[in-house]
């Protein structure tokens, strides 16, 4: 089949037939980049062949453990020392005012109205699940919905600047009501991470990124207060600190490298199908990037979309990196059979591009967002549509959901019942507590209705 390089009017996979397409393997281990001797970029595997594409578990490294322990014992002493081996940064953690002030002057007035509408959309979104919550009908059992009292909300940084993700984890602990905020990112922190992490609702912005950022939000440092809490994505390093201070402070969930699924019939644009891969694969190069699809003319039309795309477009490197090693493509027998793998897989985003996506969406429950149709592309639901994009990773979804004010507050339950209520229930508590051999429960209700 020829693939040409330009989709057609309809956007849709010109329809040709298409001989069987080589098989590839996935290994556990990265392959030999391009220049070293070609090979597709993207793996192309027939569902036979996919069983071995799970994600390999999140193992705690020597190193994280060492800069954990040693964030732990010593607090500020070693929290500066990484700051300064890993960013370079030799000045105060906190951001002061003066620099909040200085961001604000600085940020160009469209990214601030785009974050001022990004954060204003979430909110409103955040506020409708949170009077839900609140409205739930009282009885002789009372539940309350009650905000924590202090999170802390690392935002990423690195490679790329993340004033988004500020939003998406600040906003809805803003909406529930947490009373102390604070947000921690790698130095040098941009303009527009701070004046987004402020404007959000943000008590304090400490300039720390990494492993060290997560064990002083957990132990706290003479300039950092433990936190009842720790939310936000980040690289394979802060999920590996987030799960190891899991046993002293609350975590949300493993919000590691960006994960995407496409479930794609031959209805599906090849062009716009290759564009939302490299769109998830700029974040890092780590990041698990896949298609699942019927038809091979459009597995082939894919790969060579993104082949083509990568010779003159930015961050390519990171995007070439990403897809060899960790993307791929599987031609599955029918669409029904793509739902299934997608389902097995759980990723992060599943964008559902089929002739009948809500229909096909019925068909899976476990990834953390699924995004229906041509035009609702996970690039949007990063950003603007009122979803947050810090989502559940490495198969999290089929427990948990997107990051939200469920994630800020905790029920309060009071009860009271009077003697009638009690006597009406004292035969069935006499039943199971004699069956379980707990016969002082009997007695503590029997001696008030006797």
């Amino acid at each position: 089949m020829v693939c040409h390089k330009h989709h057609n009017p309809q956007g849709r996979l010109p329809q040709t037939g298409t001989p069987p397409l080589p098989i590839g393997s996935r290994t556990g281990s990265p392959r030999t980049p391009p220049s070293a001797g070609y090979r597709k970029l993207i793996r192309i595997l027939e569902h036979g062949d996919a069983a071995a594409l799970y994600k390999p578990p999140i193992i705690i490294s020597d190193t994280v453990k060492d800069i954990v322990q040693n964030i732990r014992e010593r607090g500020d002493e070693a929290l500066c020392k990484y700051e300064r081996q890993f960013t370079g940064h030799t000045g105060p953690l906190l951001v002061s005012d003066d620099d909040i002030k200085a961001a604000y002057d600085v940020i160009p007035s469209n990214i601030y109205d785009t974050i001022k509408k990004m954060a204003d959309t979430l909110r409103n979104s955040e506020h409708i699940l949170y009077e839900t919550l609140n409205s739930i009908p009282a009885s002789c059992m009372m539940r309350e919905f009650l905000p924590i009292h202090s999170v802390g909300c690392y935002v990423p940084g690195g490679q790329a600047r993340y004033p988004s993700s500020a939003v998406m984890s600040i906003i809805p602990a803003a909406v529930s009501g947490v009373p102390d905020i604070v947000a921690t990112s790698p130095p040098p922190i941009d303009a527009a991470t701070i004046v987004a992490a402020h404007y959000c609702g943000a008590h304090r912005i400490y300039q720390t990124g990494g492993a060290q950022a997560v064990a002083a939000l957990a132990y706290g440092t003479e300039t950092i207060r433990p936190v009842d809490k720790i939310v936000g994505p980040g690289g394979s390093i802060v999920s590996q600190a987030k799960r190891l201070v899991s046993d002293v402070v609350s975590i949300d969930m493993d919000a590691g490298p960006t994960e995407l699924g496409i479930v794609a019939d031959a209805d599906a644009s090849p062009d716009l199908v290759a564009l939302d891969m490299i769109s998830q694969a700029e974040h890092s190069r780590d990041t698990f990037c896949f298609l699942l699809t019927d038809s091979h003319d459009m597995a082939e039309c894919v790969s060579n979309r993104i082949e083509s795309r990568l010779h003159n477009i930015e961050r390519s490197d990171i995007i070439r990196d990403s897809l060899y090693n960790n993307g791929f493509i599987v031609v599955c027998d029918t669409i029904y059979g793509a739902l299934k793998m997608a389902e097995r897989l759980a990723p992060e985003h599943l964008q559902i591009m089929t002739t009948n996506p809500r229909q096909d969406a019925l068909h899976v429950q476990s990834p953390g967002l699924i995004l229906l149709g041509h035009d609702t592309p996970s690039a949007a639901s990063d950003y603007m549509l009122g979803t947050n994009h810090i989502l559940p990773t490495n198969r999290q979804g089929r427990t948990r959901g997107p990051l939200s004010v469920l994630d800020f507050v905790k029920m309060k339950v009071t009860v009271q019942v009077d003697y009638k209520h009690l006597a009406q229930a004292a035969p069935h508590i006499q039943n199971i507590t004699a069956s379980e051999g707990l016969y002082n429960h009997y007695e503590a209700v029997r001696s008030r209705i006797q």
